[in-house]
């Protein structure tokens, strides 16, 4: 019995062994939780290509012609019609987002008065008018008919009717004023400048220090339309070059945001500072012209000949006044500028969507731009937000039909009243900066998609240079079904570099000239702005030359701008690309090499431009350029810790910290105390600058400055800001390396 019991139990034990291997070698399921693949899961390159593959032109085209039916200046009945055109579009059951809503701010905004058309006037000696300027722009379509067409003006100008003698200004430019005024008594006069050159507050607040009581902005021929003038048959509606009543309308202020709650999102309980201390606005009446009445204007004007920079393309030598030449029809008349513009507190509506992330949802990218314009808008801002509906068009479809999600969330913005001064954005910037700055990725921004049809024009981070690039080889160009985006982008715009040979020209984002602004200076999120441009080798356009006025249409784009839509097609492609790669990559496709050659690239032109000067005064740069290598080996740490890894098996807590570094890399160049005379600018790197030099902004102006004053004071704001460079790259470099 003893003997049974016991084969009996050793024949039990050897099945029960032999379960166990059949079941542990011959399940194949993986028995880990779904999770684990998700966590490990990459960017799927045939969803990008779905993606390409369904972005469709006329879908932009139409999306553009509904956009731009009529005249939508932040806060109109028409900008209320495409808030809610939005909406509409983000709830949309079968193609819409996860959510979509309306957030508003109560913002100080300027209007003219619709009862007292701005203009300008020459008077004679009895008083009587001898001229008046347009009250409107000549009519071609309709389009210039309706009665919601803002005239123009200088937004943020005061109301006022100054009168006096007129000189010729150039752009407006301090040293422009400074030429003037060593020869003519600039006390009362009526400056007339052209754009181009200074900021538009600058060219009135820059007169203004000089004694100047008023100001005419005009665009020159010679600066917008390659010289051409005639509108029978050179300007639009003959080509896309500006009529002669064309004016540029815009936002005469130096900084960006709400103007009365600097810092703070313009909510109805938020605390406001006194509108008398608002500082980067005209101090005169200031007021834009369109070139027929400059030129009735500067071919009379008497005085000294103009320098021959000066000059443009009217057919008479441009001369500096003051007055008017004794053999004009004008002789010894004045020039009374009227203005009256008013202040306004109005509500304005960003429009928000969200796609909720599967993996991160509390790491964001964000998409951007704004809806308001100064009249139509079919280019700017129009053609921006008809890319980004078709952009959302093809995810929101995708999320709703159950095909994708994706691993971060994707947040979008119609930013409101950008055209004041990039408010909307800023707002939200200001009341969410504890969130944002801790958890979001990139900030996207397409405002104007198209300027013209011939290649793509990028500008951003240098951190974003290869997502970018990788975009931008995937996407063909318009017309070609061989040649990518980025083989056509290097042929008109290129530079050498020292780790790739010739690549395209990245532009960097040095200013505030579109809703990145906040993020970028203010938040220090890595930034992009994408576009297609058109060829400068062709013409000398500062910008498309309908720019701001009641010929930018959906006619005007459709003949001249981008017939067919395609390059419309294109920058959605390319920008989507991007999108896509932010949200869904497992590691962030940022290379901080690249931002590391740009910082070299800053250094040499440093120390090439300011070495000897600096040395005569004691001030060394070798611990920049010790910080710049730091900043280069660090770089080089983290690229190596990427490249030499198996990501997809590294842990979770693993990539998060990688991600973290690299979302983290521009945050590290923030100092709130380096700049206190600019409010939102904070980045060390990416500051605005005055200095024609192109290397580290705040260190650039103070040798300028120190330069031209000898001033011993002016010298130690040149050493205080080299020690604000080489601190943030020191603190940057830190952040890279490892982690204790």
């Amino acid at each position: 019995m003893l003997k049974k019991i016991l084969l009996f139990g050793v024949s039990g034990a050897a099945l029960l062994t032999v379960g166990i291997l059949v079941g542990h070698f011959g399940i194949s399921q993986d028995s880990s939780p779904a999770w684990v693949s998700e966590v490990s899961q990459d960017v799927d390159e045939a969803l990008i290509e779905q993606f390409i593959k369904e972005v469709d032109n006329k879908n932009i085209e139409q999306n553009l012609k509904t956009l731009a039916s009529e005249p939508h200046m932040a806060t109109t009945p028409g900008d209320e019609k495409l808030v809610k055109f939005m909406l509409d579009r983000w709830k949309d059951p079968n193609t819409g987002l996860d959510d979509a809503w309306r957030q508003t701010y109560k913002v100080f905004l300027s209007f003219p008065d619709k009862n007292k058309p701005n203009c300008f006037t020459v008077v004679s000696p009895t008083d009587t008018i001898q001229y008046t300027s347009r009250l409107k722009e000549k009519a071609y379509t309709e389009d210039q008919n309706d009665p919601e067409v803002v005239q123009p003006y200088a937004a943020y100008a005061p109301a006022g009717r100054p009168k006096g003698k007129l000189v010729y200004a150039n752009q407006g430019k301090v040293s422009d004023y400074e030429f003037l005024n060593k020869t003519i008594d600039l006390t009362g006069t009526i400056a007339i400048v052209r754009y181009g050159g200074a900021g538009r507050a600058d060219k009135a607040i820059n007169g203004a220090r000089f004694g100047v009581a008023g100001v005419l902005v005009y665009t020159d021929p010679a600066d917008i339309n390659d010289g051409k003038m005639s509108d029978d048959n050179e300007t639009y509606p003959h080509s896309w070059y500006l009529p002669p009543s064309g004016a540029e309308r815009g936002s005469f202020n130096g900084y960006f945001g709400d103007l009365l709650t600097p810092y703070y999102a313009a909510k109805e309980h938020t605390y406001r500072m006194p509108v008398s201390d608002i500082t980067g606005i005209p101090p005169i009446a200031t007021q834009p012209i369109g070139f027929e009445d400059a030129y009735a204007l500067i071919c009379k004007l008497d005085g000294d000949e103009a320098p021959a920079v000066w000059q443009g393309s009217f057919n008479c030598t441009y001369k500096l006044g003051p007055g008017f030449s004794n053999t004009s029809a004008f002789a010894n008349s004045d020039v009374q500028v009227n203005v009256y513009n008013k202040e306004e507190m109005k509500d304005s509506a960003n429009v928000m969507g969200v796609i909720r992330g599967s993996v991160e949802p509390d790491r964001y990218v964000i998409y951007g731009n704004h809806r308001d314009s100064w009249v139509h808008g079919a280019i700017d801002p129009s053609s921006g937000t008809a890319v980004m509906l078709e952009i959302t068009r093809v995810l929101g479809k995708m999320v709703k039909e159950g095909k994708w999600r994706p691993r971060r969330s994707i947040i979008f913005g119609s930013w409101g009243a950008e055209e004041f001064g990039l408010i909307g954005s800023t707002e939200y910037a200001e009341e969410y900066y504890s969130k944002l700055r801790d958890r979001t990725i990139a900030y996207i921004n397409v405002d104007i998609s198209v300027f013209a049809n011939a290649t793509l024009r990028a500008q951003g981070s240098p951190a974003a240079q290869s997502v970018i690039f990788t975009a931008a080889k995937q996407v063909k160009t318009p017309g070609s079904q061989t040649t990518s985006v980025y083989d056509n982008w290097i042929r008109y715009s290129n530079r050498s570099s020292p780790s790739y040979g010739i690549i395209p020209s990245l532009g960097y984002l040095t200013g505030a000239g579109s809703d990145y602004a906040a993020f970028m200076h203010y938040l220090g999120i890595t930034s992009m702005d994408i576009a297609y441009t058109y060829n400068r080798s062709k013409t000398k356009a500062r910008i498309y030359p309908a720019y701001h006025t009641a010929y930018d249409t959906f006619d005007y784009t459709s003949k001249y701008i981008d017939p067919g839509f395609t390059s419309h097609q294109t920058v959605a492609r390319t920008a989507g690309n991007v999108l896509l790669r932010l949200a869904d990559s497992l590691v962030i496709p940022f290379n901080p090499s690249d931002y590391a050659e740009t910082v070299e690239q800053y250094y040499s032109t440093a120390a090439d431009s300011f070495t000897d000067k600096m040395s005569t005064m004691g001030i060394s740069l070798e611990p920049l350029n010790t910080a710049v290598k730091r900043f280069r080996e660090a770089t080089s740490f983290l690229n190596q810790q990427i490249h030499n890894s198996d990501m997809a098996k590294e842990t979770p807590l693993k990539i998060r910290r990688i991600n973290d570094q690299l979302m983290f890399l521009d945050r590290a160049f923030l100092d709130p105390m380096a700049f206190p005379d600019k409010y939102h600018y904070r980045h060390v790197i990416w500051t605005s600058r005055s200095s024609g030099v192109a290397t580290f902004p705040g260190l650039a102006d103070a040798f300028a400055k120190a330069d031209n004053s000898g001033l011993n004071s002016d010298w130690k704001q040149v050493r205080k800001h080299l020690t604000i460079v080489i601190q943030a790259l020191e603190g940057a470099a830190s952040t890279l390396e490892a982690v204790i």
